[in-house]
């Protein structure tokens, strides 16, 4: 490339981050890291109206614990600061200025209520080419009424001056040769009577001035590029443009329509990254992380909504997807949420991440679970024992919880119908066996002995070991599930499983 990549990704601080926007954030990142280049966060924060408290933190804190820091922010400026748009407010009326001396643009001094009686007259009304004249604006109005107008402090908006029937091309670096008709757009708004700019004025003005090189934003964002190019064109020059790319969107698992909040709440699966509350309705909006997923099963899913290798390849890590990453490879269609999908992503990151890592990250679960670990080398144990069986963070509780405590309930339901005489006795005896074993010091601690021991014993009582497997495992966990029984009771050692095997015997001679 002819100089230096680079990108931005450049949100509004107006509420927790869905995953559509992680995942431009993702492709702005892999592209410019592909190329030696540099990923920029700026805030764009001048409707001051929807700002909201904490989400421009939430953000950085999203692209930190997504592993995606940008090269310069707001916590990190470079040498095209600020990066906030609010802080960066006396640099974009002299490019409003500018159109209007050009005759690009007008003042328009309508007041909200004239608007309103205009809505109220003309179903879809646009400010527009079909209806400049009957409005409150420097084309309508003569010379010396807008000098009065201006004199006085008039309260005004700066509006662009859609040209008639133009035909305004680019290169989509995703879909191609993309075409327009000015006609269709309306006059959007430039800056406002605050002084500060709208996001169309904004993004052209500072994309130039911090040299951004290309410009990934999604497919919802191209009714706007009419007007995005005419701004180029009309204050830097087509040829000062950045390249751009308009992602595909991100669908709903039924295929139709954008993927939102909504549906997630419907359907029970996280649209955020992170947990997100609403600071002014104090709306919990559950997140990626807080789920139980691990940031590199996030990200390698993403990645691949949308975006492929060319091969049938699904487990990238972050550097094997900046080294693959390319636009070409980028679909135009959208594609399909799959929540199952996602769970799986983070299983096998969960068998690929060492122990000791998971046991850090799933620690903070146990504590909220209340759940007591007295010794960190024995839960680093624990989770290379169960870990297979974990789509979640979150499972490790369900699935190592009677690792540390005695399960609090015992399905004696799936037990009663096979139980009988033969396996009482089996199990008094193997109760008995362990208590003697403990009296005298004697300690079996292999899984293979434990086994062993216990075939010889069923052996003895003329029962198939098959047989006494199922009863076992929910006297030690309470339910179907977890590894081997005899890994479980080398683990919680003799005197535990002798107690557990007393109290569900004690349950059953009571049904």
């Amino acid at each position: 490339m002819d100089s230096k990549v680079r990108v931005r990704f450049a949100p509004s601080p107006t509420g927790g981050l869905h995953i559509g926007g992680v995942r431009t954030v993702l492709f702005n990142y892999l592209f410019a890291k592909h190329h030696g280049g540099e990923f920029i966060l700026r805030i764009e924060d001048t409707d001051q109206s929807r700002f909201v408290a904490g989400a421009e933190q939430y953000i950085l804190d999203t692209l930190n614990w997504c592993g995606m820091v940008p090269d310069e922010s707001p916590v990190h400026p470079g040498a095209y600061g600020p990066y906030r748009q609010s802080e960066r407010k006396h640099l974009y009326k002299q490019y409003a200025d500018q159109l209007i001396a050009q005759g690009h643009a007008y003042y328009a001094f309508d007041t909200a209520a004239d608007l309103e009686a205009k809505r109220s007259q003309i179903p879809n009304f646009q400010y527009s080419r079909a209806h400049r004249m009957e409005m409150k604006n420097s084309i309508a109005l003569s010379e010396s009424e807008v000098s009065d107008l201006l004199k006085s402090n008039t309260p005004y908006v700066i509006r662009i001056k859609m040209p008639e029937q133009e035909n305004l091309t680019f290169h989509d670096l995703i879909r191609g040769e993309v075409s327009f008709d000015t006609s269709t757009v309306d006059d959007k708004v430039l800056l406002k009577a605050d002084g500060m700019p709208t996001y169309h004025l904004a993004v052209v003005v500072d994309d130039h001035l911090m040299k951004i090189t290309h410009a990934f934003r999604g497919e919802e964002w191209l009714p706007s590029a009419p007007v995005h190019i005419l701004l180029w064109k009309y204050l830097f020059g087509l040829d000062k443009m950045p390249k751009w790319a308009h992602l595909p969107l991100i669908l709903k698992p039924e295929g139709h329509g954008k993927l939102s909040k909504r549906d997630g709440e419907r359907l029970g699966f996280p649209v955020f990254a992170m947990d997100w509350m609403d600071p002014n309705t104090k709306e919990q909006t559950i997140g990626f992380k807080e789920r139980g997923f691990l940031p590199e099963a996030l990200i390698n899913l993403l990645a691949l909504l949308g975006w492929n290798d060319g091969t049938d390849k699904e487990i990238f890590s972050i550097e094997e997807l900046i080294s693959q990453f390319s636009l070409e490879r980028v679909h135009k269609g959208g594609a399909k949420f799959d929540y199952e999908k996602a769970k799986w992503f983070n299983q096998e990151w969960i068998k690929k991440t060492d122990d000791a890592t998971l046991a850090a990250l799933v620690n903070p679960f146990f504590d909220d679970a209340q759940i007591e670990v007295h010794e960190p080398s024995y839960l680093v144990k624990v989770i290379g024992l169960v870990k297979d069986r974990c789509h979640l963070l979150t499972d490790f509780i369900t699935q190592s919880s009677f690792f540390f405590q005695a399960p609090s309930q015992i399905d004696t339901a799936a037990l009663l119908p096979k139980w009988d005489d033969k396996k009482q006795a089996f199990f008094s005896a193997l109760m008995l066996e362990y208590q003697t074993m403990l009296s005298k010091g004697v300690t079996l601690t292999q899984a293979s002995e434990l086994e062993l021991h216990f075939k010889n014993l069923a052996a003895t009582h003329e029962i198939k070991p098959g047989d006494l497997m199922l009863p076992l495992r929910l006297m030690l966990v309470g339910g179907k599930f977890g590894p081997g029984v005899f890994d479980i009771i080398q683990s919680i050692e003799l005197e535990d499983a002798q107690k557990r095997i007393d109290h569900s015997l004690k349950l059953l001679s009571n049904k």
